[in-house]
């Protein structure tokens, strides 16, 4: 059986298939199960989910996108919903509870028994965007005053209801932090060590107000599954597993192409969203860019009679602007990139500026170079020194714009991935028009 064959078989109403679909669920898992579930019409999500037991159903939904988790959740009746919540590991339950309007909460919550009701109200109320919103409470903490042995037995105990044993954290009875044990040392030291004495006592921990990407970065860094999370006092709070933190990179790089492409957020994937959804997400920037570029207009209508007078030049211009544009976006590509994960700082503007000057006077040379000669074919030796001249000078100007223009959106608190794409272009295209117009004019009259 396959998912193709799944897929036509939920069509039926026969008990036979039933079982059959069960069977072959029970092999799969459970994200090639969410994949199949994201694919299909909205009214045989819940279908699928019927043929799970409780605890795989809470195990497929936090693979669902948000969108369609809140979708799920608002199909289903309240206790049905509590029942599969409560399965759910408490990050992913905390997030989809945020996700829900504040008379859904209000109407899940009482359904829920109260241990959960309190996690869920203790993850939900840290501000999103933090290594408080995406962190689990289902960790595991051991006394410094346990043998081997009885940290082993305490980890046994606890293992179904964690998502990681691999490292437990060492904590005093205020629950500050001391350190951490990995497993590996538990299973090779002598059962009558005590924790005190094989525990790391320079664990890593990040502050539950830090910022989720950075957090993520920390994890790739370090290499290491889970980061501890800590309040202000030094007690620990929750940890963040490294599938989180792959889960917040993904998010971040998604919206970061948005912005580069200058379309706004989406509530779901690209394949889910509606006509209407999508128009909204591009409309905006696009009818922004498109008084932005009526600049470039007024510019070229300025120099009427520059270009009367050598209609050789309108040749080049298309050429001219492209150029400037895409050496513009690359360099805010480059500097955005670099910005996002931590290889360029704010100080750093100087350094970077000097550096992109060589790269891009050397590169707009080499392009120079290369249109000389239409230049002289199109139009003479007066024509092919300004399109020369002007290439080397457009270059230079975009390139600089596209560096520039992230680290003056991070410098007033804006994301310096707007910076990229259509932005950096539709101000290169003004720059490039006025720049080699100004200097036809300045070499031909």
């Amino acid at each position: 059986m396959t998912f193709e064959t799944l897929a036509r078989a939920l069509q039926t109403d026969s008990k036979a298939d039933i079982e059959t679909n069960r069977e072959f669920l029970a092999t799969q898992h459970a994200a090639d199960i969410a994949q199949f579930v994201k694919e299909q019409d909205a009214d045989v999500d819940w279908n699928v989910l019927d043929l799970l037991d409780i605890e795989r159903q809470a195990e497929v939904l936090g693979y669902l996108d948000r969108a369609q988790q809140v979708a799920l959740a608002r199909s289903a009746p309240r206790s049905r919903l509590a029942a599969v919540v409560t399965e759910m590991d408490a990050d992913d339950r905390a997030d989809l509870f945020n996700a829900l309007t504040e008379d859904e909460q209000e109407a899940l919550l009482p359904a829920l028994a109260q241990a959960e009701r309190e996690d869920i109200r203790r993850l939900a109320a840290y501000e999103d965007g933090t290594a408080g919103a995406i962190m689990t409470s289902d960790y595991a903490v051991l006394s410094p005053n346990l043998s081997a042995r009885e940290a082993l037995d305490t980890l046994r105990r606890e293992a179904p209801d964690k998502e990681t044993i691999n490292r437990a954290y060492v904590v005093d009875a205020d629950r500050k932090l001391l350190g951490s044990v990995r497993l590996q040392e538990l299973i090779l030291a002598a059962p009558t060590t005590p924790i005190e004495k094989i525990m790391e006592r320079d664990t890593r921990a990040v502050r539950v107000d830090e910022d989720q990407e950075s957090v993520a970065r920390k994890i790739a860094r370090y290499d290491v599954l889970a980061l501890p999370v800590v309040d202000a006092d030094g007690r620990i709070v929750g940890i963040v597993t490294h599938d989180d933190a792959l889960d917040v990179i993904t998010e971040e790089a998604t919206e970061d192409f948005h912005k580069a492409g200058s379309v706004g957020e989406l509530a779901v994937s690209v394949g889910r969203a509606s006509i209407l959804m999508l128009y909204r997400a591009r409309v905006v920037w696009l009818v922004l860019l498109v008084f932005g570029n009526i600049f470039s207009g007024a510019g070229i209508a300025h120099f009427e009679d520059v270009i009367a007078a050598h209609m050789a030049l309108l040749f080049f211009l298309p050429l001219l602007i492209a150029s400037g544009g895409n050496a513009g976006s690359q360099a805010s590509t480059l500097t955005v990139r670099a910005m996002a994960t931590g290889e360029v700082q704010l100080s750093h503007w100087g350094h970077m500026l000097g550096r992109e000057v060589l790269v891009a006077g050397l590169l707009g040379l080499t392009m120079a170079m290369a249109i000389y000669g239409i230049g002289v074919w199109r139009g003479g030796l007066d024509i092919a020194l300004v399109v020369s001249l002007a290439m080397v000078v457009i270059v230079l100007a975009g390139s600089l714009i596209g560096l520039t223009l992230p680290f003056v959106l991070t410098r007033i608190g804006l994301d310096p991935a707007t910076a990229s794409g259509p932005l950096v272009t539709s101000i290169a295209d003004v720059a490039g028009v006025l720049i080699y117009f100004g200097i036809a004019q300045a070499f031909l009259f």
